[in-house]
């Protein structure tokens, strides 16, 4: 199954590694992903890597769109420092880099705090290369409500989010539902008009916290043409203190409501920068210990191919789920402009 797994396009549609190669730069370890990340890109056989721009809380106010253009260009000097990556704009761009060898490197926001109030400022983010866009995370911006709001006072997406949703559609940047609240989800699958992504998301029907989707959700994103990317490992998504391969059944669910077109790999390794930077999982309600987990970082990815195989998956199958539904959605929409696509 290895040879499967490196033979298939592997996008992995949500791994924070910014935030820690960040981290190290400042401390002045500037080899720091080539040291680490690189190799574990290349062990899980990822082709495309979206790199989504967090804000933590203490830059989410005033310093949060400074925040975010600094590590959008600490991605893109990534990209000078190693020939092995390419920032790409366009779904064409990633099919040149990956048929070169290269890792394409695709630049997301998770939480648009740096666009404030100011749906324009998504055109300043599109010229820097930003490409795939959530609203919000657990908690609330001046867009939309995040998935950690209680649901009792959970809103939607504000005019001003409205906006930026239309405004992303035209300029071919691409949604994403992962951690956006109830009500926002339900907004945007109103008003969707092309497919979008839940980068990094698991099953409600299986694990039932404000952070996964309910069946009827996942089938409104399958039904715009959208891929789920699930999150492998995160225990407290996929089951508390089990993120293994063999528990990843949330792809056997999403394959039984939705269909094997619309799932994908979203694992959100974020183990390593939790325990660097705050020693531990801090998300209150969520602690957990990674201790017996099996999947960590991207070298554990072909367990996850293992897995599929093992439960009988059809390898073409297998192709869909690792990276060519994915790809699919970012070539359908990532740098097209929505009137481009128009009959």
């Amino acid at each position: 199954m290895t040879a499967l797994h490196h033979e298939a396009l592997v996008v992995d549609l949500h791994n924070d590694l910014i935030l820690l190669v960040d981290h190290f730069d400042r401390r002045g370890r500037l080899d720091y992903f080539g040291d680490f990340w690189l190799p574990e890109l290349r062990a899980g056989g990822v082709d495309v890597q979206v790199l989504p721009v967090f804000i933590d809380e203490q830059f989410q106010s005033e310093g949060a769109l400074r925040r975010t253009l600094l590590l959008i260009e600490r991605i893109h000097r990534l990209a000078e420092q190693y020939p092995q990556l390419t920032v790409c704009r366009t779904g064409a761009d990633i099919a040149r880099a990956t048929e070169d060898g290269r890792i394409a490197l695709v630049i997301a926001l998770e939480g648009a705090h740096a666009l404030g109030q100011d749906p324009e400022l998504i055109r300043t983010m599109e010229r820097v290369g930003v490409r795939v866009v959530s609203l919000a995370h657990m908690g609330r911006t001046l867009l939309a409500d995040g998935s950690g709001v209680d649901d009792s006072s959970c809103g939607g997406l504000t005019p001003q989010g409205l906006e930026v949703l239309a405004e992303m559609e035209r300029l071919g940047i691409v949604y994403d539902l992962s951690h956006l609240g109830v009500a926002g989800v339900e907004d945007v699958l109103e008003h969707a008009g092309r497919p979008l992504l839940a980068t990094h998301s698991a099953c409600r029907a299986v694990t039932d916290i404000h952070r996964n989707l309910t069946d009827a959700q996942l089938k409104g994103v399958a039904d715009l043409g959208g891929v789920i990317g699930v999150a492998a490992a995160v225990p407290p998504f996929i089951d508390p203190g089990r993120p293994t391969a063999a528990r990843v059944v949330d792809i056997e669910h999403l394959a039984s409501v939705t269909s094997i077109d619309a799932i994908g790999l979203g694992p959100d390794f974020i183990d390593d920068y939790y325990q660097e930077v705050y020693g531990g999982w801090v998300i209150p309600g969520m602690e957990v210990t990674w201790n017996d987990s099996e999947i960590r970082r991207p070298s554990d990815l072909p367990r996850i191919t293992e897995e599929m195989a093992g439960r009988g998956f059809a390898d073409a199958d297998i192709k869909k789920v690792l990276g060519g539904n994915a790809m699919r959605v970012l070539h359908e929409v990532m740098g097209i402009p929505a009137m481009a696509t128009a009959p």
